[in-house]
Parts: structure tokens; C-alpha cells; sequence
């Protein structure tokens, strides 16, 4: 589905990725973590082609980067970010409907014929993610849970064979996030569903369909590999710097913080702030 071979990227001269060899097979769904700007979105961006490995081999099912379409090969990656929410909160016109028809052709807004079975399967969406009574509300109304389910069904509008989730519990409370959750392991457990690329500095949203996990710091990779063997309390202290212990419950893994006189149990979330 992915692989990448010796790629690095550098800005300003500077090395972003380094030399980073990266595979991922079908029937895998994999969690990219790492601390803010360890390389993350930048490793997304190499693979979707809108940054340009410096050095290295990009493929991305089964197409060569430099030998092959790549506008016409993104049509196959769904993306969901909140980089795409804030370009439609910028139109503030379109309506739950409207959002998810566009990602159809992949645009912000709608320029194309819809059709109606256009609109069947983009209500087929909204109401597999339990928000069909969303889709004559405007987006901008929606809470933010709302609009990631939303742009979640916009991106699985048009099929596509890899879905690249951002980040997407972002400024979501505890009952948004478990409710996206929820859905995001529906749709790594659907049969004929796309490959999962679940990017996160939140240890805690790593659901158990996840079966595969990538770590980074400072643009390189400590560790790779199925997710048992690959969160250790060893590799999880040099990604995010910090001494930690791990506790796993229903298939769902914790994070507690090491000190010299306590151990604070904490998520992700209160470890980044």
C-alpha cells in the first residue's frame, strides 16, 4: 500500500526526514506517534505527494513517485485534517451534504454535476456515521465532533483504498473523542474498508483495530512494527522524552508519567500540554 525507502526531506537545507524506510501491506492499520513537530504530517505530505522527497523511493499502491500521476493518484487517498475543516468553516455556506458530495472530485465546495445516486451514496454516509439528521445544517453550525464525522464521510465518498486521519480528535472533550473513536474502529473492522494512516500524539485514541505502529522524533524513526511489540516503555520514553509506564485495558493502552516521588496517571493529552 506504501513504502517508503531511504527518503529524506530537508527545508532550508535542514533534514526534516531522515532516511526513512517505511512499509505498509494491505489488511494493516497502522498509528504514526510522535511529539509536535517530530516529522509526522511531513511523512503525509512525502506520501501524497505534496512535498518532494529530497532523496530516496516513494511508492504508494504500487505507483512509482516521479513515474506516475500523482493528482490522479491522491483520488485514491482520503484525508481528513483539520486543515480541510478550516477551508470550508472559510466558505461558510456549504451544508453537511454539500461537504461530503465534494469529496467526490476531492474539491472545497461543489463544482461538478451531482447525480442522484450521488446523493444516495453521500447520505449513505452520513447515516453509516449516525449523522444523517446533519445534512441541511451548515457546517459551521456543527460542534466539532459533528464536523469530523462530516469530513470523514466526505473522504470515503470517493472509495478510497488509504484513509489519512490527522490528528482528527483535536479540540474534541472526552465524549467527542470516544464517540469518534468508536466510529474510526468501525471503520478499520469493515470488511473491504481502506488501509488505516492514524497520525497522533495521543497515545490513549491508538483503538484496537489499530494493528501496526510507527514512532518518530526529530525525523527519524525509533521503532516499527505491530503495535504489541512496538509500544514498550523503552521506545515511547525516546519518542516523547519522558520516563513512562504502560498499562494495557481492553486492548487499549494508558500512559502513566515516572517521577522521583510519584507516578501521575495521565493521558496524551494533559502530558503534551
Amino acid at each position: 500500500m506504501v513504502s517508503l525507502k531511504d527518503v529524506t526531506w530537508k527545508r532550508e537545507g535542514k533534514a526534516i526526514l531522515n532516511h526513512i524506510s517505511w512499509d505498509v501491506n494491505e489488511n494493516e492499520h497502522w498509528v504514526i506517534l510522535g511529539l509536535n513537530g517530530s516529522g509526522k504530517t511531513s511523512i503525509l505530505n512525502v506520501l501524497t505527494g505534496y512535498q518532494w522527497a529530497s532523496s530516496g523511493v516513494v511508492q504508494v499502491l504500487g505507483q512509482t513517485f516521479g513515474e506516475t500521476n500523482v493528482p490522479e493518484l491522491r483520488k485514491s487517498i482520503g484525508w481528513v485534517s483539520s486543515s480541510v475543516d478550516d477551508r470550508f468553516s472559510a466558505r461558510g455556506t456549504d451544508t453537511a451534504l454539500e461537504v461530503v458530495l465534494s469529496g467526490k472530485h476531492a474539491s472545497i465546495g461543489l463544482y461538478e454535476e451531482v447525480t442522484n445516486d450521488d446523493k444516495i451514496r453521500a447520505k449513505k454516509w452520513l447515516k453509516e456515521l449516525h449523522i444523517e439528521s446533519l445534512e441541511n445544517r451548515h457546517v459551521m453550525s456543527l460542534s466539532q465532533g459533528e464536523k469530523r464525522r462530516v469530513m470523514i464521510a466526505r473522504a470515503l465518498m470517493a472509495s478510497p483504498d488509504i484513509l489519512i486521519l490527522d490528528e482528527p480528535c483535536n479540540g474534541l472533550d472526552i465524549f467527542s473523542r470516544e464517540q469518534l473513536l468508536e466510529t474510526i474502529q468501525t471503520l478499520a473492522t469493515t470488511k473491504g474498508g481502506p488501509t488505516l494512516l492514524y497520525v497522533t500524539h495521543h497515545i490513549e485514541e491508538v483503538v484496537p483495530a489499530i494493528s501496526h505502529a510507527l514512532l518518530i522524533h526529530n525525523g527519524s524513526i525509533v521503532a516499527k512494527g505491530e503495535k504489541r511489540t512496538t509500544l514498550t516503555e523503552n521506545n515511547l520514553e525516546k519518542t516523547f522524552q519522558l520516563p513512562v509506564s504502560l498499562t494495557w485495558e481492553d486492548e487499549r493502552l494508558w500512559v502513566s508519567i515516572k517521577s522521583k516521588t510519584k507516578t501521575r496517571e495521565v493521558g496524551l493529552y494533559e502530558l503534551s500540554d
